[in-house]
């Protein structure tokens, strides 16, 4: 079942890469951009990345918390995290089980995708975007949407 905007964030719980546990729970009374990329320091998801972390006293400033998703470990996330300077969770979604619940398209039907949503304080989903190619417009279309819609 593919999500759309008006549907509630499902319940999950993942570590990031410092092993501390997040939840859909624990997102609620802030805005939450989750983003979902297909693997650690490949040049698309870097940039998308970085972009998310030069972009990250904007997002705070709209009482917003950014988190990424992706397959990847612990590890790999630490050190992705670590060489980019990346201060925000990077959740570890081992077997693909979130990114199923949220019915996250693959690209060209093989890699996993690249979309981005945008969830209110109360947990419900407020946008979606997805773009493969240019994972800054992520950030820029994450932003635009929280700004609009806290007015």
């Amino acid at each position: 079942m593919t999500l759309a905007i008006g549907d509630s964030l499902p319940s999950f719980s993942l570590d990031d890469q410092d092993g501390e546990q997040r939840s859909a729970e624990s997102a609620k009374g802030r805005w939450l951009v989750l983003f979902f990329y297909p693997k650690d320091d490949t040049p698309g998801c870097t940039a998308e990345a970085c972009s998310f972390r030069d972009s990250l006293a904007a997002f705070q400033a709209l009482d917003a918390q950014i988190w990424g998703v992706s397959s990847d470990d612990a590890v790999s996330h630490r050190r992705f995290a670590t060489r980019h300077g990346l201060t925000y969770p990077l959740l570890c979604d081992r077997n693909g089980q979130l990114r199923r619940s949220m019915a996250v398209p693959k690209a060209l039907g093989l890699l996993p995708g690249r979309v981005t949503y945008v969830v209110d304080p109360e947990g419900v989903i407020r946008h979606i975007f997805s773009n493969l190619l240019d994972g800054p417009a992520h950030v820029r279309e994450a932003e635009r949407v929280i700004a609009s819609l806290k007015g």
